[in-house]
């Protein structure tokens, strides 16, 4: 019996089927559109909500084609992410080295950690009226409020990201006599991207909600401003319209911004 119960162990195991991640790649996320879809007409369809409180699938894409048609739409987009690029890439631009130096200066960090947390739990919406007062209507607002809602956040996970760097890696760079520059372009920076990366991600999709709301109060266009004269027109069909390409534009961005985390330079930060 125990030579039975031990060849019935010595067994060769069959190995679990594998999960094949690219044959439901793009199956599951259309079963869920088609879901969502389905949900949509019942609602309409059943008078869940009163017929002007939820435009049906129909008339949202009639609007979506008149508005494309006479140029407003694009018109709009245009200007959305112009001001949306402008923020974010200004935010990124003085909010990545501010981390990296804070990070390196345990000083510094202690001194303007707990501002630049004040801020960062500051509402960036909370500005909208001294934006206005600042710089007027356009361009220049919606900016302004995009890079106070990106600009702590960035800097604060670029700060945190090089606190948490190994303290192995400066042991073997000053093994090297890497100094300066050197440390910062060939130890510092390549160990925070992958969390600058993640950082950027993130505070991209802060900048999204941000444009819509300053549009709203702060501009004469934008997909903000379009949802605002949607609402204001009782157009409900327009304003879920626009909020359908506000986030196709968000998801394709941040699938751009994921591009960046494939790289080989930088894929060894998630996996080690």
């Amino acid at each position: 019996m125990a030579l039975f119960n031990s060849r019935k162990l010595a067994a060769p195991i069959k190995p679990a089927a594998t999960y094949k991640p690219g044959r439901w790649r793009f199956i599951l996320p259309l079963v869920v559109f088609f879901c969502m879809l389905l949900t949509w007409y019942l609602l309409v369809h059943f008078n869940i909500f009163p017929s002007y409180a939820m435009p049906t699938p129909g008339a949202v894409v009639k609007s979506f084609w008149e508005d494309a048609k006479s140029g407003s739409l694009l018109t709009d987009i245009v200007a959305s992410l112009w001001r949306v690029a402008v923020g974010f890439i200004l935010s990124a631009v003085l909010g990545i080295p501010a981390g990296l130096w804070l990070g390196q200066h345990s000083t510094a960090r202690q001194a303007f950690l707990p501002v630049l947390n004040f801020f960062r739990f500051l509402s960036p919406l909370a500005w909208i009226p001294f934006a206005i007062l600042w710089f007027h209507i356009g361009d220049k607002p919606a900016v302004f409020l995009i890079f106070m809602a990106t600009f702590f956040p960035l800097a604060l996970a670029t700060m945190s990201a090089v606190a948490t760097i190994p303290a192995i890696y400066f042991r073997v760079a000053k093994d090297y006599n890497y100094k300066g520059i050197e440390l910062l372009t060939k130890v510092t920076f390549p160990a925070v991207l992958p969390q600058v990366i993640t950082a950027l991600r993130v505070s991209y999709g802060i900048a999204w909600v941000v444009i819509v709301a300053a549009e709203m109060v702060g501009c004469q266009d934008g997909l903000g401003y379009g949802i605002w004269e949607a609402r204001n027109g009782l157009r409900l069909d327009s304003a879920a319209c626009y909020m359908i390409v506000i986030g196709l534009l968000g998801m394709g961005i941040d699938r751009f911004l994921l591009q960046f985390s494939k790289i080989p330079n930088v894929r060894w930060g998630y996996e080690r």
